[in-house]
């Protein structure tokens, strides 16, 4: 009996030692097989060219393909469910953009938990948004505009790029802000908006300056304001909305990399320094900054500080605006 309690303690701490080895074992290897990163937005946009960027210098770092995947639906819901219930071995990852902490203060019921479900790779850029009018619009302005809408109860609406995103919440806080009366029109992404935009189906909206770069030395649409707390290089005459009087317009939008929750610390610890190794190369670098975006190279442990702070942030502004989803 004796010699039986002995042999079954071993074999106890043999087994106890063998999770972080094989674990450890894992990273080594990691990835022996196609990885695919999940884009919750449909081609064309930011998070999609962006997604794609990273695919490419993360397949030749691995030796191993990097497919990108668009799952689109429900302002990214639908792509974020899809990660936050996939394997935890890392070979499934998530491009995930800000609505991932401003949808808890949307929603009443998310299919996931964003601080128990996933885990945080590192922070790529930050993005502001661009308040723009459709290019046949009478005003220059941006008080132009709100006197122009005033004028003409319920004849405006405002465009963004997915229901519960930055745009839409930007939309709705000028629509309080400046007692306007705009319906919101949703799309599937950025891409379909902008051409919509530009099509004259919409009549404002609010776009994330990365979709919009491409665009912005055309006639097809006018840029009356920006979010964020300065003027962006690319548009230095274009005034911030907190230049114009209007509150609450400062967060930044981000893009971040994910990975579910109970990844072996190890595979999200390589994921997280091929990102930073990724991001520190010039052609990245300038491939992303063309986007109108800012390089927000961050790892694991900056980023989750990120995503709490931010939290709290839009919590507050959601709550302001009074926006619910449900």
């Amino acid at each position: 009996m004796q010699l039986f309690r002995h042999f079954f303690f071993f074999l106890l701490a043999l087994g106890l030692g063998w999770g972080p080895l094989a674990h450890a074992q894992d990273a080594a290897s990691y990835p022996d097989k196609a990885v695919r990163i999940i884009v919750p937005y449909p081609a064309g946009g930011a998070t999609d060219i962006i997604g794609r960027v990273l695919a490419k210098q993360l397949s030749d770092i691995w030796g191993q393909p990097v497919v990108v995947e668009n799952k689109t639906g429900a302002g990214g819901v639908l792509g974020n469910e899809a990660v936050a219930k996939s394997p935890k071995d890392g070979y499934t990852i998530l491009l995930g953009i800000t609505q991932m902490v401003q949808a808890p203060s949307l929603y009443k019921k998310l299919p996931y938990d964003i601080n128990t479900d996933f885990a945080p790779i590192g922070l790529v850029a930050r993005s502001s948004d661009l308040f723009v009018v459709a290019a046949g619009t009478p005003a220059g302005t941006l008080k132009e505009f709100v006197d122009l809408v005033k004028k003409s109860p319920s004849q405006y609406n405002f465009g963004s790029y997915g229901a519960g995103s930055s745009s839409h919440i930007h939309g709705e806080m000028l629509n309080e802000q400046a007692k306007l009366d705009m319906v919101h029109v949703p799309y599937r992404g950025a891409a379909p908006l902008m051409q919509d935009l530009m099509g004259g189906q919409v009549n404002s909206a609010f776009v994330d300056s990365g979709s919009s770069r491409q665009h912005l030395g055309s006639d097809r649409f006018k840029v009356l304001a920006v979010s964020g707390t300065r003027r962006l290089p690319a548009l230095p005459n274009v005034p911030t909305l907190a230049e114009l009087g209007y509150h609450s317009f400062e967060p930044y939008g981000w893009f971040g990399v994910f990975v579910p929750s109970g990844t072996p610390d190890a595979i999200v610890n390589k994921l997280s320094q091929d990102l930073q190794r990724v991001l520190r190369e010039p052609e990245v670098a300038t491939r992303i900054e063309g986007l109108g975006l800012l390089i927000a190279a961050e790892d694991s442990k900056a980023f989750a500080k990120t995503i709490a702070e931010d939290q709290k942030v839009w919590a507050k502004v959601i709550k302001a605006a009074n926006i619910t989803l449900d």
